[in-house]
């Protein structure tokens, strides 16, 4: 009987089990059920386009970048194609090792090292980065036939910038470099950032910066079948990218080659326009540097000795540098007086070499110039006829003429960067100082701004459009480097337009005085030795500003200063004086008188421009030194003088 129970009791609790079992064997036949359905049907779409891009890879096509030239189609910025060696260092264990190893198949130099750590700083950690570039094919081979010893490492073909003329033009061309991470935050929150994939090169300074848009062109993508790897199989589809459109400069850069020679070792900037529309014909500051150093990243070396040199390289004194314009000044001075109605141009001052207001004694010429009128004054230069003309006109008056001629002002000029520079008034000067006592305009602050001296600071930039608007009778354009853009795939040419001039209004008859005095001025004032025997009628001003305040009493002395504290060179100037086609304005730092350094090189400026004769040998090398005067030795053709030495 106890065993009957006994087995009954087993069985029951074998069925209990097998219950248990098939309600658990069932449970999970519906668990996997569910996720079949969901998988396969609620999910279907959203898998099934993982799987695809499991075997697919979008890879952006990174377009050629459109080419810079000047007015005569003289390439000035272009590409060329190499292999690059990249690193992936999320893809790599032991970087440093890797790079060891990697230093014993191809040539990996100190320096290639430091360029590298310094792009893994600016950039985010699953970035392709180069550690070398421009491989040969032999390094290439080398590396090909290795490259299972390195996962994360790979060759890559790569377009690089290059500036052929090197470091001629340097300042207005610019230059790129890779994308740094603020550059990478701003394309994020932009339009631009999906034209951006794939990119890591973008303008940094001059018509590279300012064209940018222009010059990139447009990203394309390619869809590749990939192995289960991750290495391409074949290609699916493509979207070719778009190249960028090529930028046509107004600028001469054979005529700014020359004018960067003739500056020599000196410091410096120069800036020709075209009075009739506006259109940089050339934009110079020296000394230049080559972009080329900042393509693949500059390194230290070279950095540290544009950076902390003395004579500052990298700063486009065109555009940033700001220096009193000196006598450059006094035409526009007698032009204000003349149209705000506060001297006669006939009215003879008496200069005795002095000017005395409010206690203070000013200087002029040594022995002075005796009784001069507007035109003998600009002619020869008077300091006191200008220093009493300043306090007659009062500091705003001068303000208020000289701002739409566009001093202290920005001019527009299609490039980033430019300095406003200062255009002293009374509001300008509570604007600025931030001590009671020092916010007053005080009277004998006014003498030195006729000079072109006090409180103005103007940019060559600034000077040579007020000149030009000067030599058109009243017209102000807005300074432009960039004619045209010309299509990258149809090859049609697109003019840029330019606004309307200004017409500020002046009257003739007082434009017709001013230029008849600075016509004066090259045919027996100051600028005569510098354009004897011209073939052409002139107009300009030689100017001659302080680095440096010295005191009342204190005699300049020019061999007694530091070659930094020495006065500068000016020369503003344009020809033809009768229809003028050039106008300019230069300054050579620390080289004195304008008609010793600043007026010889006007001179070649303009018979290169207007007669096609580039300047000898012998007369480029003194004007180098600032010796020289009229052209010497016998001028080449601008046409037969090649533009890079054979």
């Amino acid at each position: 009987m106890t065993e009957v129970r006994s087995s009954e009791a087993d069985a029951s609790r074998f069925r209990v089990r097998a219950v248990v079992v098939g309600a658990l064997v069932f449970l999970a036949f519906c668990l996997l059920t569910a996720r079949l359905v969901f998988l396969q049907v609620v999910r279907h779409e959203d898998l099934a386009a993982q799987a695809e891009s499991n075997r697919t890879a979008v890879v952006p096509i990174v377009p050629n970048r459109g080419l810079i030239l000047d007015r005569n189609g003289v390439v000035l910025a272009t590409n060329y194609s190499a292999y690059t060696l990249e690193i992936t260092p999320s893809r790599v264990g032991d970087l440093d090792e890797t790079i060891d190893e990697l230093a014993k198949v191809v040539e990996i130099q100190h320096r290639d090292r430091r360029r590298f750590k310094r792009l893994m700083e600016e950039s985010r950690n699953f970035e392709s980065l180069p550690i070398r570039t421009r491989l040969t094919d032999q390094e290439v081979a080398r590396f090909a036939a290795q490259r299972y010893r390195f996962p994360g490492v790979d060759i890559k073909a790569r377009l690089f910038r290059n500036y052929p003329l090197g470091d001629v033009g340097s300042h207005a061309i610019g230059y790129i470099g890779r994308i740094n991470q603020n550059e990478k935050t701003r394309l994020q929150d932009s339009d631009d950032e999906a034209n951006y994939r794939g990119t890591e090169y973008i303008g940094k300074l001059g018509v590279e910066q300012s064209f940018e848009s222009a010059l990139h062109g447009g990203t394309g993508v390619e869809q590749m079948e990939t192995s289960a790897g991750g290495r391409a199989v074949r290609k699916l589809s493509s979207h070719a990218a778009t190249p960028g459109d090529s930028v046509m400069l107004s600028i001469d850069i054979k005529l700014q080659k020359l004018i960067e020679e003739l500056y020599g070792s000196r410091r410096g900037a120069l800036v020709a326009i075209d009075p009739r529309n506006g259109e940089i014909l050339a934009l110079v500051s020296k000394p230049t540097f080559d972009p080329n150093l900042f393509v693949e990243g500059i390194d230290t070396e070279n950095w540290a000795a544009l950076n902390e040199s003395i004579d500052k390289p990298l700063l486009n004194r065109a555009l940033r540098g700001t220096y009193p314009p000196g006598s450059t000044y006094k035409p526009f001075m007698a032009l204000g007086a003349l149209q705000l109605g506060k001297r006669s141009p006939s009215l003879v001052i008496n200069d005795p070499g002095y000017y005395t207001f409010g206690g203070h004694t000013f200087r002029s010429h040594e022995g002075g110039l005796g009784g001069v009128d507007m035109l003998r004054a600009i002619q020869f230069s008077s300091n006191t006829y200008f220093y009493s003309l300043a306090v007659e006109m009062g500091v705003d008056n001068i303000h208020d003429f000289m701002k739409p001629l566009g001093f202290g002002q920005i001019t527009g000029i299609d490039l980033n960067g430019e300095l406003r520079g200062t255009l002293p008034s009374t509001e300008w000067k509570r604007n600025v100082y931030k001590r009671a006592d020092m916010k007053r305009w005080f009277p004998g602050e006014t003498v030195s701004l006729g000079i072109g001296q006090g409180y103005n600071n103007f940019t060559m930039l600034q000077l040579a459009l007020a000149e030009a608007t000067l030599a058109n009778g009243g017209t102000r354009y807005r300074p432009h480097i960039a004619k045209a853009v010309k299509n990258a795939v149809t090859g049609v040419v697109t003019e840029i337009i330019q606004p309307a001039g200004t017409n500020l209004g002046y009257l003739p008859k007082n434009v017709d005085l001013v230029r008849n005095a600075l016509v004066a001025v090259n045919k027996a004032g100051t600028g005569t030795r510098i354009f004897m025997g011209a073939p052409y009628t002139s107009a300009g001003k030689t100017g001659t500003a302080q680095a440096m305040t010295l005191g009342q009493n204190v005699k300049y002395n020019a061999k007694a200063l530091e070659e930094h504290q020495r006065d500068h060179s000016l020369f503003a100037a344009f020809a033809p004086a009768e229809e003028p086609t050039i106008a300019l304005a230069l300054i050579v730092e620390n080289a004195g008188f304008g008609a010793t350094s600043a007026g010889p090189i006007a001179r070649r400026v303009f018979d290169y421009w207007l007669t096609g004769d580039y300047p000898s040998e012998e007369d480029i090398a003194a004007v180098q030194k600032g010796q020289s005067g009229p052209p010497i030795g016998k001028p080449r053709k601008v046409s037969e003088v090649p533009l890079v030495a054979p």
